[in-house]
């Protein structure tokens, strides 16, 4: 498939998102704008004034190389499932999400010196997705299947291993719980919907919404995942 042809058909949001996210660190890596132009600091952003920092704090993910084309990666595939998959036509409930778990990580993030949070919000979209695919199977490296639940939690030790900080990951997987938690579990506890997507959100996409493939309800889910062949992911590098 030509490249022009498989961009044009990614989803708006993903497709929003990994081009803002490649042009802000392409900037930074050809000295357009430094990464002090947009990293996440509270006090610059409420007393200074320099409200860009709330959006371009995650859309810098470090020099161009290996580590960033890792991270695209991992954005891409994980932005896409989620948003062709339990989100597939409500891009404005996809959108109110990322907002939820960006605000999460915004609040966070000065207590533990975090300036970049694109990385945690790829991790909360990791988390997320596989809480919502708990009888998927997937594979490390060929080494062990697990889970998709466990996803997360493989993806944390592994970055432990080869000597990365879990501080990152571990902020993706705490703004992931909650919005899992007040999103799919506590509706079918209370029948109270906490993260109701506002109007104004939902104004941003005036088209019709259809309704998604994959059910948001629980017990819905569980059950049809009981119906169908596991399917087996291959993770790390190639993940």
């Amino acid at each position: 498939m030509p490249v022009e042809e498989w961009y044009s058909q990614l989803p708006i949001i993903t497709k929003s998102y990994v081009t803002l996210s490649f042009l802000t660190t392409a900037g930074c890596a050809l000295e357009v704008i430094t990464p002090f132009n947009v990293y996440f600091n509270a006090r610059l952003i409420f007393q200074n004034l320099e409200l860009w920092r709330l959006l371009t704090s995650f859309l810098y993910f470090g020099g161009l190389g290996l580590d960033f084309l890792f991270h695209m990666f991992f954005l891409l595939k994980y932005s896409k499932l989620l948003e062709e998959g339990s989100f597939r036509g409500r891009s404005a409930d996809f959108l109110w999400m990322l907002i939820v778990g960006g605000t999460q990580l915004m609040l966070l993030a000065p207590f533990v010196n975090v300036q970049f949070l694109g990385f945690s919000l790829t991790y909360m979209m990791v988390y997320v997705w596989s809480r919502r695919h708990p009888y998927v199977q997937l594979s490390f490296l060929g080494l062990f299947t697990f889970s998709a639940p466990y996803l997360p939690w493989v993806l944390l030790g592994f970055s432990v291993m080869i000597g990365s900080s879990p501080v990152v990951d571990i902020l993706g997987m705490i703004a992931g719980h909650v919005y899992y938690f007040l999103e799919d579990v506590y509706p079918q506890m209370s029948g109270r919907h906490l993260l109701k997507t506002p109007g104004i959100v939902k104004a941003l996409f005036p088209t019709p919404e259809v309704a998604p493939l994959v059910h948001v309800s629980i017990c819905l889910r569980h059950a049809r995942w009981t119906l169908v062949h596991s399917v087996t992911v291959e993770c790390g590098i190639t993940f």
